[in-house]
Formats: structure tokens, C-alpha cells, sequence
């Protein structure tokens, strides 16, 4: 993989996390530059953007065994109300994990409620894919 790739790969990454981030400028910029063939681009953007979501399910799957101490920082109301939400809508919630704002806690919700690690990367990687293939085409 070239160092533009990387970049990408890493900028779709650092997006898919609470950092505030924006991939869909630098995937734009590249499409737009005609140095790249796309299926490079979006292959990049695509596998970065799943990475980062599978790092907010890690963190989401793992936190909750720290949620009786003092300093977590969920209350017990809150964690109750995220999962009455992420129940209602279920696991097919996890193709919209690409929305800006909602996407992240989603991913976090995911892991936090146990959804299988290969269904999450499944649903994530055909929501975010589909929507950098949907980006692409519209250039």
C-alpha cells in the first residue's frame, strides 16, 4: 500500500473513532485528483472506516466491566436508556453506523451488548462501503 493510501486508510480510521475527523474530504480530493484508480480509494477508506468502528466495539465491549466504579463515566440511567434504544432498533441499526453523530455510539452500543463481532463487522462493512461506493459515484 503507497503512503496515500495509507493516508487514507488511516484518516477513514481516525473518522470512525470520537475523534472529529472527516475521511469523506481527503477521499473526495483523491477521486478528484484522477492520480488514483478508485477501487484503491475505496478499498482504503472502506477497511479504515471498519477498523474504527471495530475499535469502538472493542471499547464498548470491554468498559462495562468498570461501570460500578466511581469514575465511569455512564450512569447507570444512561446505560439502561442506550440499551432500550439499541434494542429497539436491533442490529440492523449497525448499517447506519456511518451517520455522523449517531454512528460512533452505535458502534459503542454494539459492543457494549454483546452483538457477535463478525455479525457487527458484517452490517458495519456494507453500510460505510455503501455509502463510500454512493460518495464515489457521485463524483
Amino acid at each position: 500500500m503507497n503512503s496515500e493510501l495509507f493516508t487514507l486508510f488511516l484518516a477513514s480510521l481516525l473518522a470512525a473513532t470520537v475523534l472529529p475527523f472527516s475521511s469523506e474530504a481527503l477521499l473526495t480530493a483523491m477521486v478528484l485528483s484522477g492520480e488514483h484508480d478508485r477501487w484503491p480509494l475505496w478499498l482504503a477508506a472502506t477497511l479504515g472506516n471498519v477498523a474504527g468502528a471495530q475499535i469502538n466495539w472493542l471499547l464498548g465491549r470491554y468498559c462495562l466491566r468498570f461501570q460500578t466504579h466511581r469514575w465511569f463515566p455512564v450512569s447507570p440511567d444512561a446505560l439502561e436508556k442506550a440499551r432500550e434504544r439499541f434494542l429497539k432498533w436491533g442490529e440492523w441499526s449497525l448499517l447506519l453506523a456511518w451517520v455522523p453523530i449517531i454512528g460512533d455510539p452505535i458502534t459503542f452500543a454494539a459492543g457494549a451488548f454483546k452483538v457477535s463481532f463478525i455479525r457487527f463487522s458484517i452490517l458495519v462493512l456494507l453500510g460505510k462501503g455503501g455509502r463510500y461506493l454512493l460518495l464515489m459515484a457521485a463524483l
